[in-house]
């Protein structure tokens, strides 16, 4: 029986998870779904986020549909989504950008960079160590291959004119690209982001390492609406998760406005990779229905709540059988 991980974490995360695992339920009922707590919430009632139980639990699922964590204000507990990506060996984040012109992918080296965590704080310095290894970029400057290679060509950002560690990532990528055949060009990741919001059409996949990544796909959000739209996969050898792109966003969690459909639409890509293309493009249909309809939460200028949206969907979604 496949499994599926369902962790909803803090925030618009309890709001927007329920929404994405209802549709996988319609979709796939004979899945079973593990509820697993994390996050912030969880911490300041048990004084534990995660767990090597819950791991556990994550490792033995075929796919994790994830919320979104919060942190805490001071930094008090360490970050729960940099000890699963470790822990799942997820070393890829995937994120495509789908509307208002741009039909591209961001991918993003997910496992090392600025959020290796490798820091310390001193009485008068603060270091964050920038970690860029040949292993990894190797690893994920191939996935970014392949992606490209059922698309059109390979963009890789970087800062290499002032940054060595740029240089490396960028020698080491291009020299992957041209064994794998794939045509590839190279940008310096400030000129990238606002090029990104000119002229989308001119980019395919694109190949960022982690914190870069982080911000590009933000940027890129723009075009489909912003956050509350834009899904995300986590990949690794053994592992997956699914997640929106959006924080915990705390000034809107308890007022049930948050849009569900960066949720919807990761449980979307959950069910792609684990082969359902069909139910899928029938999820992807029928939030575009609702949407067409005229149906929208407050931050695409609508009225509509997390659950009226969320109900919609599951309804065309039932209405197509």
């Amino acid at each position: 029986m496949t499994r599926i991980a369902v962790v909803e974490g803090d925030g618009i995360g309890r709001e927007v998870v329920p929404v994405a695992a209802a549709a996988l339920q319609v979709l796939r009922p004979e899945w079973e779904q593990l509820p697993v707590e994390l996050g912030l919430e969880r911490w300041r009632r048990t004084g534990t986020a995660l767990d090597e139980a819950d791991l556990e639990v994550l490792r033995s699922s075929d796919a994790v549909l994830f919320g979104a964590v919060s942190s805490a204000p001071n930094g008090e507990y360490p970050s729960v989504v940099l000890a699963l990506r470790r822990a799942l060996g997820l070393y890829a984040n995937i994120r495509p950008v789908l509307g208002g012109g741009a039909d591209l992918v961001v991918v993003r080296e997910n496992s090392e960079g600025l959020y290796a965590g490798r820091e310390r704080i001193e009485a008068d310095r603060a270091c964050t160590e920038r970690v860029i290894t040949r292993a990894a970029t190797e690893r994920i400057a191939r996935l970014a291959c392949r992606l490209a290679a059922g698309r059109r060509h390979l963009t890789i950002g970087h800062k290499a004119n002032v940054l060595a560690a740029d240089r490396f990532f960028l020698g080491i990528a291009r020299g992957v690209a041209a064994a794998e055949g794939v045509p590839v060009d190279d940008a310096f990741i400030d000129a990238l982001c606002l090029d990104v919001l000119r002229r989308p059409g001119r980019y395919d996949v694109i190949l960022v390492e982690n914190m870069f990544g982080d911000i590009l796909s933000d940027v890129a959000a723009f075009h489909v609406g912003g956050l509350g739209l834009l899904p995300s996969a986590n990949l690794g050898e053994r592992h997956t998760l699914f997640e929106p792109v959006h924080g915990s966003a705390p000034d809107i969690a308890g007022r049930g406005i948050a849009n569900p459909t960066a949720a919807l639409r990761s449980a979307a890509m959950l069910l792609d990779h684990l082969g359902d293309t069909g139910a899928a493009e029938r999820l992807n249909i029928a939030i575009e229905e609702v949407m067409a309809r005229g149906l929208r939460t407050p931050d695409l200028g609508g009225t509509a709540s997390t659950l009226e949206f969320g109900d919609a969907v599951l309804a065309a979604l039932e209405k197509r059988g």
